[in-house]
């Protein structure tokens, strides 16, 4: 990161195109799928991460009820605390909606996502066994395998209370 440092922001309506591409290079597409629900990621709430005007990372999120879902994260500059300022802006925003609860879904692929949750007070609430059969109904193109060679098979459900 430059020296003028993280600027974190909420999305614009001007975003919604770099969002887009961002989440198709990063996602495969624009749409994501956790617990069998399939969302157009590129046009929910969100903020975005800034280094010099430049996007270093995004942030997507669903509030329904007293529930804050996390749908996406993605920091193109890790270890330099981008993922960490997007989930505190997150978490804001859903105590600010009057949310009880965030929870995000990973992949049982996915240990580094699970320990970076785990990292910021998340805890492990559910595993959801072979909820990516359904998912790929949804979404064709989730691999079957994933990082590591690791099979995708899994929903991982995580969740941070307060």
């Amino acid at each position: 990161m430059s020296s003028r440092g993280l600027i974190v922001r909420e999305l614009t309506r001007a975003d919604r195109a770099w969002v887009g591409e961002l989440l198709a290079e990063r996602w495969g597409a624009r749409e994501v799928v956790s617990r069998g629900r399939l969302r157009d990621a590129s046009e929910l709430p969100g903020f975005a991460a800034f280094d010099g005007g430049r996007p270093i990372g995004l942030v997507t999120y669903a509030v329904e009820g007293d529930s804050c879902e996390l749908v996406t994260l993605d920091s193109l500059a890790e270890g330099a605390g981008v993922g960490t300022a997007l989930v505190e802006a997150t978490a804001g925003a859903a105590r600010a909606a009057g949310c009880s609860r965030l929870w995000v879904i990973t992949t049982n692929d996915n240990l580094a996502a699970l320990g970076f949750y785990q990292k910021r007070g998340f805890r492990l609430l559910a595993v959801h066994r072979d909820a990516l059969e359904e998912s790929r109904r949804l979404k064709s193109s989730i691999p079957i395998v994933g990082r590591g060679g690791i099979p995708l098979r899994d929903e991982l459900e995580l969740e941070l209370s307060g």
